[in-house]
């Protein structure tokens, strides 16, 4: 460390009129050593776990998901060849599953317990009940306390309504995996803009007045400051990471630009835009005859993904979850090359070979969404590695296949290390039907939530340790 550096906590943001941007692991937030270490205030020395939950709805191709054989990612099967760049740093688990959801029909069943591990309430009405608190809502109410968002969720859909008659439940279930409590969904936001400000923007009264400049702008005097009080190399790690939020700020300002621009004359539009709450800047999934015109699909969910990594880089929230769909989720993927559908549609493949290769490539573009997350994981340095070294990210369906309604063998893969806890690089096949709370007991304990049981668990998931780690008292 310079000895410019002058030591600051790990909780220091840059304030100005109406924003707080919080900063990521610096030289200048680590220990002092010698003789200056007693006169220097209290810093962070470790950095904290994180975890993130990305769920895909609609499950997978069954018959392409498994690699061939157990141990080192050396084989990895079709559909996990786009996180190939990754063999190292993550984990493929088989044979878990969701007991809690072995009853009801359809979808929503399944992912509403992802996290929760429990049978939900069968109801058409807004009598909801998820039988328990999922595991992400479990960990922000233990450590939430200890970041200025207790946790983070984002999606791409707007909540869906109504009742699926097909098996008697109504849709709001397909749009939560976040439970609160057993009745009480966590609402997910899908606007980028609005998440943007949820982490930079401190209040919604201090943004009057200041809605055209940008969040740098307005903390500028306090980044100076900064800049002032460290050394050359945190100097550089901050001006990189500024240039990435001005980055996404200026393509969250130029989508919302150009979506009032295609819509300000627009009757159609406008009653749209009055559906979903009366605002302009709202995101719209698959607006009819205006798709053609609309955001594409990949860059909406890169914008969110993006802002889910700040949201962990500056330690603003170390609990995310991300729905890139709901149940039932029809979305057309017809900009992925071979496939010619919805993807709810070509779930149901019915065994006919034609569908299920799209339905797997489906898939397969989600997962290079996910190694897109992780490729900008492994780029953030944080003390002697990576934010991905000192994270947990879970990408799994709460069905194995869509056609089947499946629960069985679910789709799950666990990728970092959680601060060198985990060992990652390998395929583990446990025995059938092993818990996936079992999982969620062994995440917990990493992120700091430690608890001896969860939903259905037997107790810790075993084989993911690296051998010097000691699982904390629950």
């Amino acid at each position: 460390m310079s000895l410019k550096n002058r030591p600051i906590t790990r909780r220091t943001v840059l304030r100005g009129a109406g924003a707080m941007v919080g900063l990521p692991l610096l030289e200048a937030m680590r220990p002092m050593s010698g003789a200056l270490a007693a006169l220097a205030p209290v810093t962070d020395d470790k950095p904290p776990v994180r975890m993130a939950c990305l769920f895909w709805p609609n499950g997978c191709n069954p018959k392409t998901w498994t690699p061939a054989k157990e141990g080192k990612n050396d084989e990895l099967s079709p559909i996990l060849e786009p996180l190939a760049r990754h063999k190292d740093d993550f984990l493929v688990l088989t044979r878990l599953s969701n007991q809690g959801t072995f009853t009801g029909d359809g979808h929503y069943v399944k992912d509403a317990a992802w996290l929760t591990g429990t049978t939900i309430h069968r109801t058409t009405g807004a009598d909801l009940n998820a039988g328990g608190v999922s595991m992400d809502q479990l960990a922000a109410k233990r450590i939430g306390v200890q970041t200025p968002i207790p946790s983070l969720e984002l999606g791409v859909e707007p909540v869906t309504t109504g009742v699926d008659t097909n098996v008697g439940y109504t849709r709001l279930y397909g749009s939560h995996i976040s439970w609160s409590s057993p009745t009480t969904p966590v609402a997910r936001e899908i606007n980028p803009s609005l998440a943007f400000d949820r982490l930079f923007r401190s209040n919604a009264a201090g943004r009057a007045g200041h809605d055209d400049l940008s969040v740098l702008d307005l903390v500028a005097d306090d980044t100076k400051a900064l800049r002032d009080q460290v050394g050359q190399h945190d100097r550089r790690k901050l001006d990189e990471y500024l240039d990435s939020v001005r980055a996404i700020e200026k393509r969250i300002t130029y989508e919302a630009s150009d979506r009032r621009a295609r819509y300000r004359d627009d009757p159609q539009a406008r009653k749209d835009i009055e559906t979903l709450g009366g605002r302009v800047d709202t995101y719209k999934h698959d607006p009819g005859r205006f798709r053609e015109r609309s955001m594409n699909h990949t860059d909406h969910v890169r914008l969110m993904l993006d802002i889910l990594l700040l949201s962990l880089q500056t330690d603003s929230t170390r609990i995310a979850t991300f729905m890139f769909g709901n149940s039932v989720s029809n979305k057309n993927f017809s900009f992925v090359e071979g496939v010619k559908g919805g993807h709810h549609e070509l779930s149901h493949h019915e065994n006919d070979p034609d569908k299920m290769a799209q339905y797997q490539r489906i898939t397969i573009w989600h997962l290079e969404q996910c190694a897109y997350l992780l490729d900008r994981m492994k780029q953030i340095r944080e003390g002697e590695g990576t934010l991905l070294d000192h994270s947990m990210v879970l990408c799994g369906s709460a069905l194995r296949d869509g056609n089947q309604h499946d629960p069985h063998d679910l789709p799950t893969v666990l990728a970092g290390r959680a601060g060198g806890t985990l060992s990652p690089g390998r395929h583990i096949a446990y025995a059938k039907d092993t818990p996936l709370c079992n999982l969620y007991v062994s995440m917990l304990d990493r992120v700091g939530a430690p608890v001896e049981r969860f939903a259905d668990s037997t107790g810790p998931l075993p084989g993911l340790d690296n051998p010097d780690y000691t699982p904390g008292p629950a």
